[in-house]
């Protein structure tokens, strides 16, 4: 049953209390805006939390989400959150797919000389300066944007005479990026480890005319200006509740278990707290949605009115697999130390060529095999998500997303059965394990511990598991489509919500999800820009009435 004591009315109601919400609920509280944050969950935090994935486990998993990278660091001063991010020393492990001598190559951000060795050392020596300018370029790129991401959105035009790079431009902002990564390097699988950051949660080719592809590139590689994804301390969790203490005490109102049933354009919003509990309604100046784009066009529908966004349904592509090991499995390359290998991203049967055929076969309707797949150890970086008993006793965590699984594979098997859909998920893990297995000198599955009732601990979501656990239409990480994060050069940036990127057909509803501009990843960017908005607009409308 709802609290007797629920709101009726406030400055902005916000739907969604995911890392994007809390954002923008801490923004608006400290600016003294009364606000209200309404999350379908029985906890915050979204797609970014730490949960106890096995039975009877201590331990506590970045369930869906893991690392950081487009969180920024004035979001963080701003708000004075309490957040520890470990950067990792290792970028990449990549094993040469079907190599007799298990051979590999890892890429160590300390120690240059060996990097070019173990680019010699797989047969792409020739690669290696030219992997090193791809850095140099990116990192120009990162320079020219990443402090662009917390302002108003500039003109098309005016981000490319601030890059002031016409071949850097064409390539990742006009032409499809494969030209780019094949122009640029020889090897197969360099072009692999380069082009998967272009892939990763999105269905698309390398030379795909949309530029799907480059878009999730270019949010990959300017995180905090320099493209690097660190590990949270104590996991996702931390992040977000840290995030929630901050609006807490700010003043927001944070309403668990709420679920949304409809919203209008006149700020109104209907609410249950509860299965059974009885419906309400709360009134507000403006309506943040960190909801993806589709559902908030559900919401309005539900309340008689049109449309906010015109979204299409998302697809997403992408299994993600939770393991925990009693330790770490042994590698075909006895001259790497798994520690090493684990210690940054583990890029396993992605190649250019494999990252190609996976796409062609899975829009075919089959299962990629090999299904290309890359890997996260958070425990390298922080046990500190383990019991200090399991933490003692040698055990890892591995975190394993694979590509190319776009949800149309997870929709075919529910609209056969729920049975389906359970053999599509057990077919998915078997794939990503013997994936797995491929490129180690020994299997992973003796290396499983065991729940408490004596399970291997291992999790796998499909994009249905995550549509069905998150409310994100397809499984789409993304909440749809990533855009650019600057303005068309004659697109209208009149009000305050256009200028920030976070407007919708409605005036008084405004994105503050992964589907506002610039949103995606845990970046907490959509809900800083629809705060900014808001606190732009009372500003304006203050200084009319003053006038």
């Amino acid at each position: 049953m709802s609290e007797p004591d629920a709101p009726v009315s406030a400055d902005v109601v916000i739907v969604g209390g995911g890392h994007n919400g809390l954002t923008a609920a801490a923004y608006l509280a400290r600016a003294g805006r009364s606000v209200v944050v309404l999350e379908r969950l029985g906890r915050t935090g979204g797609a970014a939390v730490s949960e106890q994935a096995f039975a009877g486990v201590d331990a506590r998993l970045s369930r869906y989400s893991y690392l950081v990278s487009l969180l920024p660091r004035t979001i963080i001063d701003d708000l004075g959150l309490d957040i520890r991010l470990a950067r990792r020393r290792y970028s990449s492990y990549t094993p040469v797919p079907g190599d007799a001598e298990g051979l590999g190559l890892l890429v160590d951000r300390n120690d240059a000389d060996a990097t070019r060795a173990s680019f010699a050392d797989i047969g792409a020596a020739e690669d290696a300066e030219a992997y090193a300018k791809l850095g140099d370029d990116l990192g120009a790129l990162a320079e020219a944007l990443w402090p662009t991401v917390t302002e108003p959105l500039r003109r098309r035009s005016a981000v490319r005479t601030a890059l002031a790079r016409d071949d850097l431009w064409d390539e990742v902002f006009e032409r499809p990026i494969g030209e780019a990564i094949e122009r640029r390097f020889a090897s197969d699988l360099v072009r692999g480890v380069v082009a998967t950051d272009a892939l990763i949660g999105t269905f698309a080719g390398l030379h795909d005319a949309s530029l799907d592809q480059n878009r999730c590139l270019l949010y990959h590689v300017i995180g905090g200006g320099t493209g690097d994804w660190d590990v949270p301390i104590g996991g996702m969790g931390a992040v977000t509740d840290e995030l929630a203490r901050v609006a807490r005490e700010a003043g927001a109102r944070i309403i668990t278990g709420a679920e949304v049933l409809s919203v209008t354009p006149d700020g109104e919003v209907r609410y249950r707290v509860g299965e059974h509990g009885v419906e309400q309604t709360i009134s507000a100046e403006k309506i943040l949605s960190g909801a993806a784009p589709e559902v908030l066009d559900r919401l309005l529908a539900a309340g008689g009115a049109t449309p906010a966004t015109g979204a299409a349904h998302p697809e997403g592509a992408q299994v993600k697999v939770n393991l925990l090991l009693s330790r770490l499995p042994r590698l075909k390359d006895a001259a790497v130390a798994p520690e090493a290998a684990f210690g940054g991203t583990f890029h396993i049967n992605e190649t250019a060529t494999q990252l190609e055929a996976a796409r062609a076969a899975a829009a075919e309707g089959r299962i990629p095999n090999p299904l290309p797949a890359e890997i996260y150890c958070h425990t390298l970086a922080d046990p500190s998500i383990l019991s200090l008993e399991l933490a003692a006793s040698g055990a890892y965590t591995l975190t394993v997303f694979g590509l190319h699984v776009p949800d149309r594979l997870a929709s075919a098997a529910a609209g056969g059965s729920e049975a389906a859909h359970d053999e599509l998920r057990d077919a998915l893990q078997a794939a990503v394990l013997a994936s797995l297995n491929s490129v180690l000198a020994e299997p992973i599955e003796p290396l499983l511990l065991t729940d408490a009732d004596g399970r291997p601990c291992v999790e796998t979501k499909t994009t249905r598991d995550i549509e069905r656990a998150l409310a994100m239409p397809g499984g789409n990480i993304f909440h749809g489509p990533l855009s650019w994060p600057f303005a068309s050069d004659d697109e209208p940036l009149d009000t305050p919500a256009q200028r920030w990127g976070v407007a919708t057909a409605h005036e008084r509803i405004l994105l503050c999800g992964s589907g506002a501009r610039r949103g995606g990843a845990v970046s907490g960017l959509g809900g800083h820009n629809a705060a900014m908005a808001v606190l732009e607009e009372l500003t304006i409308a203050r200084a009319t009435l003053s006038s």
